[in-house]
């Protein structure tokens, strides 16, 4: 039986660039024809406004699937995307499906506190629907409550966006603990996919010292693929558009088509990539490559999309 690949982005540090990787490796697993759901847990609920889905379009949220008063396809929303793509002369047109969050989740450790096996409550409203996609992100919020348990409880790939600044270095060692408890206690089939460096630019020694620590001390955890410091990425969310959409051809979407292909070879990797025990972290098996049909996709433009906006055309 088919069953979807499950992933959490989590970085209890803010700013880190999570909500970003999140809509925009789903939008790049989508042109990479997979299905994906995103799931918003942050009660900021910055993933519909970055997708430009209006209060009204919402009729109900994560937090009434947590509470049982939905069934989980009751809160999904279609969210067409504007890249839309050619193959073989036809016109495919694309879309992401979302569940919205609610601001209701940041009393969650409270309103849950009596509920049996409250870690679980995600894990079983998403096996409900885990036979419809291929994908299902998860974007966590910036803590270590019950909320973002249970996206640990629920995912089998946990993925850390790291911002190049010497303080996100600081911050990984209480995160790392957290996940090793969640994989020792509640849910021994999570592993780490992988730490992914936001927000570089590497005209600053500070962003090459922190992918190079990185790099050290995680080795091959850290993804090749570095999110660079890019101005359409931080546009794009005013427009309501994944990059992809926003400026297909622009280092923004390079590099989050360079990770969405990334992030497909780890998950297909036959064995666990990564372990932790006792804090160190293990390398278990060889990353692999991305499908030699697929090494078009590392260009500067997608052969193939084209957006609204695809007559700007923009390197910054």
């Amino acid at each position: 039986m088919h069953q979807s690949e499950t992933a959490a982005f989590l970085n209890q540090k803010g700013g880190v660039g999570k909500t970003t990787s999140v809509v925009n490796v789903g939008a790049g697993l989508t042109i990479l024809g997979r299905k994906v759901l995103i799931v918003d847990l942050d009660p900021q609920g910055h993933l519909a406004d970055f997708l430009g889905i209006e209060s009204n379009e919402v009729d109900y949220t994560i937090y009434d699937i947590l509470r049982g008063r939905v069934h989980p396809r009751e809160a999904i929303i279609t969210k067409p995307l504007r890249a839309r793509l050619f193959i073989g002369g036809s016109e495919s047109q694309l879309s992401l499906s979302v569940i919205p969050s609610s601001r209701d989740l940041a009393e969650a450790d409270t309103a849950f506190a009596n509920t049996f096996e409250r870690e679980h409550l995600l894990k079983r409203a998403i096996a409900r629907i885990n036979d419809d996609y291929d994908y299902i992100l998860f974007d966590c919020p910036p803590s270590l409550g019950l909320v973002t348990t249970n996206a640990l409880v629920t995912s089998r790939k946990v993925f850390i966006p790291v911002q190049t600044e010497y303080l996100a270095l600081k911050s990984l060692e209480s995160l790392m603990e957290k996940i090793e408890s969640v994989m020792t206690e509640l849910n021994p089939d999570l592993t780490i996919g992988g730490l992914i460096a936001t927000r570089y630019d590497g005209r600053k020694v500070l962003s090459r010292t922190v992918v190079e620590a990185l790099r050290q001390q995680y080795g091959a955890l850290l993804f090749d693929t570095v999110i660079r410091e890019n101005i359409v990425l931080a546009e794009s969310p005013r427009f309501g558009k994944d990059i992809f959409s926003y400026r297909p051809r622009s280092f923004g979407m390079e590099d989050y088509m360079n990770l969405s292909l990334e992030i497909m070879g780890r998950i297909a990797a036959a064995n666990t990539l990564f372990s932790v025990e006792r804090g160190v972290i293990t390398s278990n098996a060889e990353i692999l490559s991305p499908p030699a049909g697929d090494q078009k996709l590392y260009a500067n433009e997608i052969p193939g999309v084209v957006s609204e906006s695809s007559s700007s055309i923009s390197n910054e």
